[in-house]
C-alpha cells in the first residue's frame, strides 16, 4: 500500500561556499544494516524493538503476527511492539485499533507516534504522510509490507487493480521506506502467487495479506542481512494503483465488455456497488454473475434487447439479463429504494413498466451510464449555494 513521505530537509550550505556537498541523511539509514553504520543506539541482532504503522484488515493480519513473535519467548525476534494507528468515526475503530486494544497492545492515534526508542518500523495500509525526521528515528529504517510485485501497481489501492486489470499474478514486496516518493525503495524480499480464477479483491487480499505477514518475520529474522542485501527496484515495468473513487462504478455499458464490468464488480463490489440509471432514478447492482453460453444461445431470452445497457427478466434463472458493449451479465438482485432480488424487481417495477408501455421498445427500459459531477461542477455548485447562503 502507498506511503506517503514528506520530506523535511535539513538547512542548505551557505550561499557561495565551494567543496561543501552534504550527504542527505537519509541514505544513513540503508546503510544501518551493516556493523560499522550502526549508532549506539541500535542493536545488532534480535530482540527488536517495533513501532507498527496500520489501519484495514490487511494490516491487521501483519499486526497479529508481529505479536504472535514478541509472545513467542524460545525466538525472541521482537521484545517491544507498540501499535500507531489513525481516528476512525467508528466508536469499535478500524481492524488494528480493535486487534491493538484487545490484546493491550501500547496504541498511539496519529500523528502521535509516542517518544520511545525503537529499532525498526513497519508500515502496512497507513496511508498517512511520514516525514523524513521520523523515518530517521529508527536505526533500520521503516519497513513497508506492499500487496504487489514492485514496481507494478505501485500506490494505494495494488489488490483492487491487481483483480480490475485481471493480472494473472499478484505477490508482496518486502521494502524499504525512501523520503519524498512513493513505493520507489529497495526491495528486500518478494513473492508471488497465482490469482485465482474469478477472485474478489476481498478473497485475494485475505491471500495476500498472509503471505505478507510471513514474509515480514522472515526479514526481521535477519534484518541487517535483509538491508545489506536489498536491490533496487526495475525502471521498467512501472504501474500505478491510484485511489478508487465513486465514479469508477459507473457502469458505461456502450464502452465496457461484460468481462471488465464482472473483474470491476470483482475489484469494488464489497466497497462501493456498480452503479447505474434506470428511469431516472439510480439503481446499484448489488450480485453479479457470469452468463453461460447456452442461456444466450435461446433466441427467447433476448428478443430485441440488444443496445447496451438493455435487459430481459430470465424466468427460470430468476435473473436479470443486461447487454454490455460485448456479450452479456447476470444481475440476481438490485438496489432500487430498497434491496430487490431480480424476481421482486420484475414484478414490482418491469412488469408495470410493460402493462404501462404496451407499445414500447423493450430497448427503451434500459440501463443507462450514471454521470456525476466532475470535481469542478461541484466546487462551482459550492460555490453558489454559499453565495446564496450569504
Amino acid at each position: 500500500m502507498r506511503v506517503l513521505v514528506r520530506g523535511c530537509w535539513g538547512p542548505r550550505p551557505a550561499r557561495g561556499a565551494r567543496g561543501v556537498r552534504s550527504t542527505p541523511q537519509w541514505r544513513a539509514v540503508a546503510r544501518r544494516g551493516e556493523q560499522d553504520g550502526l549508532g549506539p543506539r541500535a542493536r545488532k541482532k534480535p530482540p527488536w524493538r517495533v513501532l507498527f504503522f496500520g489501519t484495514d484488515q490487511f494490516a491487521s493480519e501483519t499486526l497479529q503476527a508481529l505479536h504472535a513473535a514478541r509472545e513467542n519467548k524460545e525466538e525472541e525476534l521482537i521484545e517491544k511492539l507498540e501499535v500507531v494507528t489513525v481516528p476512525s468515526p467508528s466508536p469499535k475503530g478500524l481492524p488494528v485499533k480493535r486487534y491493538a486494544v484487545q490484546s493491550r497492545l501500547p496504541l498511539h492515534e496519529w500523528p502521535h507516534v509516542g517518544a520511545g526508542e525503537y529499532d525498526v518500523g513497519v508500515v502496512a495500509s497507513f496511508g498517512r504522510l511520514l516525514s523524513e525526521a521520523l523515518i530517521l528515528k529508527f536505526p533500520y529504517g521503516i519497513l513497508n509490507v506492499h500487496p504487489s510485485c514492485l514496481p507494478r501497481w505501485r500506490g494505494p489501492a495494488p489488490i483492487i487493480h491487481t483483480v480490475l486489470h485481471g493480472d494473472a499474478i499478484a505477490g508482496v514486496t518486502i521494502m524499504q521506506i525512501r523520503p519524498k516518493r512513493f513505493d520507489v525503495g529497495p526491495i528486500l524480499k518478494q513473492e508471488t502467487i497465482p490469482v485465482p480464477p474469478k477472485s474478489t479483491a476481498k478473497e485475494l487480499e485475505a491471500l495476500l495479506a498472509r503471505l505478507g505477514a510471513n514474509m515480514l518475520i522472515s526479514v526481521l529474522k535477519n534484518l541487517p542481512e535483509s538491508l545489506n542485501s536489498g536491490r533496487q527496484q526495475p525502471t521498467e515495468g512501472v504501474t500505478y494503483a491510484p485511489k478508487i473513487s465513486i465514479s469508477t462504478s459507473c457502469i458505461r455499458w456502450e464502452e465496457q465488455t461484460a468481462e471488465q464490468i464482472l473483474r470491476l464488480d470483482r475489484a469494488i463490489g464489497n466497497i462501493i456497488p456498480l452503479q447505474t440509471v434506470w428511469m431516472d432514478h439510480t439503481i446499484k447492482l448489488l450480485d453479479l454473475v457470469d452468463v453461460n453460453s447456452s442461456v444466450l444461445a435461446d433466441p427467447k431470452c433476448i428478443g430485441q434487447a440488444v443496445i447496451p445497457g438493455a435487459f430481459v427478466y430470465h424466468r427460470q434463472l430468476h435473473i436479470l439479463l443486461v447487454r454490455c458493449k460485448d456479450g452479456w451479465i447476470g444481475v440476481r438482485s438490485v438496489m432500487l429504494k430498497k434491496t430487490l432480488t431480480a424476481t421482486d424487481f420484475y414484478n414490482g417495477y418491469l412488469h408495470l413498466w410493460y402493462q404501462t408501455s404496451t407499445q414500447a421498445h423493450p430497448n427503451q427500459c434500459r440501463f443507462q451510464t450514471l454521470r456525476l459531477p466532475t470535481e469542478q461542477q461541484q466546487r462551482k455548485k459550492m460555490v453558489a449555494v454559499q453565495q446564496t447562503v450569504h
